[in-house]
């Protein structure tokens, strides 16, 4: 049985005029004949936020290649495909990626003397930006451009880059990125490939020596690579020299080469328009020359030599390809947040549940707290984080263009991508599903793209290196730091500098200090909520946490160095769950920094009103998270800990008028989200059923209700008793 809809009243506006006037909000379905209001919600006039404005502010330095990757992203012919099989989507993503090398796609990253325009940083942009056509495209591009094109630049030499380079920018010569084992992901130095060196023939002999040792999840493998950035030990004249890198060639006429076995990964979560398979090498032979020796050469005879005398130095320099993928996947996943939460905000300001007091019109979805609280301290983290990433390609620009390339610039880039990318990624799975769940049923169906970003997005958080391994070593860097801080004191300054700082960890977990604060907050709830509100503050208590929590991990740890290794290890062990949080914490401070300085950068005072909100939303959210750490160590008391909840509410009705001008600030429109629920069809579906019951109420057929018939009796009783 066909049920026909009645018509859409003459009048009600288009897809695309709904979208243009987002700033009207959903049509109450009221019985004036005025235009419908967005809402109950007074909207604050005094705070219109300039969109234009800050949209250029989130852009940054790059918003120009930010601006391109959007217009790619926008066209039809690159956007991510539904109801295609795996075989379908992979052909399709290669003859796009195809069309991105036509446009000189990542010329950017490659230095003048190569044709390029050395610009790591804008290429970067762009790439961040094909997230919101198709995740398999952006990922693809990424195998081919941002790794195997990468390893040959930075790990090569002007011979490799003369012979391949071009090649690869072109497409001509799909390549593979090998470097992680089935054995071994995370840990690279571990990988279980050999390159052994034979002096006779001048040749490696590369070869997968066990199952665990074999190259897995690697794009372009299946089909599609032609050759192999292959991760491999380097073995002379019987001396293992640790990891290097090799070219390998793959297939040729499209035919597997001799030595050579290639598995095909098969379907995956997400991602299937890209060709994941694995390889493993059976004594497979390479030239001497095909040794990407920029860190490390072998002679003819077999002499090793390496200007880095370090081994372990040597190793993370030649990992350099990895930071490159991490503050990429970084930056994605953020603009996969901000295109759910701007999916989901769209339809939230437009889908009506449940009548309002007056019984007539129902309420929008998001003037209902618990959507506030569930979807706008995501967005409110997702500008943070917006913010720390344009930091954070600043810092990938300055070492990688050569502006600023030092070894402590280096390692500070390591360790900000190590922090940055868990916390990008974890937020857009968050976002994602968040704004799903918020768009109920809608939010479910395929079309409305959240489901298939989640399933795209949820590799994100192990790519390039598992997240909780990455804040390991943001960890380990922190400890480094606060070692170092000792270094200037003698030995009995040192011991009585961790003996007092052991007393003052001892202090806070007495109820000392927070019974002095209680008496101090005794006064008024209005000055205390005033207190959560200034920036300092916020900052403060953040600060304090983390720098609290690698003081006490490192006094934990600080007989390990004295330790026999098996001990040390377990002590370490037994303390790794204080090690990420110490991390997490860290992270916390990056984002609020972060936050502030973009603040500082607003000069319309409007948008940097609104922008305080979101600001303060953040801080005292994340304060909120860890309300028992405050607590427990006296940096709160009761008293300022009530006024959190209450102070967070008030902020969230502050925000609500402007959510949507917060999303469009994002630069992606519908052309972006191509998400029937944020197109306007909701908007116009309201109408509709405003106006069918406005007439139903009118006409001398409508049954009555039989609540309000219930009510007459009850009613009539009363009056005869």
């Amino acid at each position: 049985m066909t049920t026909t809809l009645p018509p859409v009243p003459s009048g009600a506006p288009s897809d695309s005029a709904a979208f243009a006037a987002h700033s009207a909000g959903p049509i109450a379905a009221n019985e004036s004949s005025g235009p419908p209001a967005e809402s109950h919600l007074h909207v604050d006039d005094a705070h219109h936020i300039d969109v234009k404005g800050l949209t250029k502010i989130l852009d940054g330095r790059w918003a120009e290649m930010r601006a391109w990757g959007r217009e790619i992203s926008a066209d039809p012919a690159f956007a991510r495909p539904m109801d295609v099989s795996k075989e379908e989507h992979r052909a399709m993503t290669l003859e796009r990626l195809k069309e991105l090398a036509k446009r000189n796609w990542s010329a950017q990253m490659l230095p003048e003397s190569l044709g390029g325009d050395n610009d790591p940083g804008g290429n970067l942009a762009a790439f961040e930006e094909l997230v919101a056509a198709d995740p398999s495209l952006q990922i693809k591009a990424g195998v081919q451009f941002g790794l195997f094109a990468s390893a040959i630049l930075h790990l090569g030499t002007e011979e490799h880059h003369r012979k391949w380079l071009a090649k690869t920018m072109s497409l001509e010569l799909p390549g593979i990125y090998a470097m992680t084992e089935i054995g071994h992901g995370s840990d690279v130095s571990a990988v279980g490939t050999t390159a052994l060196y034979d002096a006779d023939t001048e040749e490696f002999i590369i070869q997968t020596p066990f199952r665990a040792a074999t190259k897995d999840y690697l794009g372009n493998a299946a089909l599609h690579g032609h050759a192999a950035v292959v991760f491999a030990q380097l073995i002379s004249k019987g001396v293992n020299h640790g990891v290097h890198c090799f070219f390998v060639p793959i297939r040729e006429n499209g035919e597997v080469l001799p030595g050579i076995s290639i598995e095909d990964d098969g379907q995956k979560g997400g991602l299937n328009g890209i060709d994941n398979g694995r390889i493993a090498f059976d004594h497979v032979r390479v030239p001497r020359t095909n040794l990407l020796n920029r860190y490390g050469d072998v002679a003819p005879d077999g002499t090793y030599t390496s200007p880095i005398a370090s081994p372990g130095r040597r190793f993370f320099t030649m990992l350099t390809t990895l930071v490159q993928g991490r503050v990429s996947l970084s930056g994605a996943a953020i603009n996969a947040a901000e295109l759910a939460l701007g999916i989901a905000i769209t339809y939230g300001s437009q889908r009506r549940q449940f009548a309002d007091f007056t019984g007539i019109n129902e309420v929008v979805l998001l003037d209902y707290q618990l959507h506030q609280r569930r979807l706008f301290p995501l967005l409110a983290r997702t500008y943070a984080a917006a913010f720390a990433q344009e930091n954070l390609l600043h810092a990938f620009h300055e070492v990688f263009s050569g502006e600023n390339d030092t070894d402590e610039n280096r390692e500070d880039l390591e360790t900000l991508a190590a922090a940055l990318k868990p916390n990008s990624t974890w937020l857009a799975l968050d976002a994602i599903q968040t704004s799903r769940e918020a768009c109920g049923g809608a939010g479910y169906m395929a079309e409305n793209r959240l489901v298939g970003l989640h399933d795209d997005l949820d590799i994100y958080a192990t790519f390039e290196g598992d997240n909780h391994i990455l804040l390991q070593l943001v960890g380990k860097r922190l400890l480094g730091e606060y070692a170092n801080s000792l270094k200037g004191m003698d030995a009995g300054d040192v011991t009585k500098f961790i003996t007092s700082r052991a007393e003052t960890i001892s202090a806070r977990h007495t109820p000392w200090r927070r019974l002095l604060q209680s008496a101090s907050d005794l006064g008024s709830v209005r000055r205390t909520a005033a207190s959560l509100r200034d920036p300092d503050l916020q900052l403060e208590l953040i600060s304090t946490r983390a720098e609290s929590m690698v003081e006490e991990l490192s006094l934990n740890l600080r007989q390990a160095p004295n330790m026999p290794k098996e001990k040390a290890a377990a002590l370490v062990n037994s303390h790794q769950v204080e090690l990420i949080e110490t991390a997490k914490a860290h992270i916390d401070v990056i984002l609020l920094t972060a936050f502030n300085e973009g603040l500082a950068k607003v000069e319309d005072e409007a948008t940097r009103a609104v922008l305080v909100r979101l600001r303060d939303l953040f801080a005292l959210t994340t304060i909120e998270r860890e309300l028992s750490w405050y607590l427990m160590n006296g940096h709160l008391s009761l008293g300022r800990a009530r006024t959190l909840s209450d102070y967070i509410a008030r902020l969230l009705t502050k925000i609500r008028p402007h959510a949507l001008d917060l999303v469009a600030a994002f630069g992606y429109t519908q052309e972006h989200w191509r998400a029937p629920i944020s197109s306007g069809l909701e908007r116009e579906r309201q109408v509709q059923a405003a106006e069918y019951y406005r007439h139903h109420r009118a006409s001398n057929n409508a049954p009555i209700d039989e609540k309000v018939l219930y009510k007459r009796n009850l009613e009539t009783k009363k009056r005869m008793k």
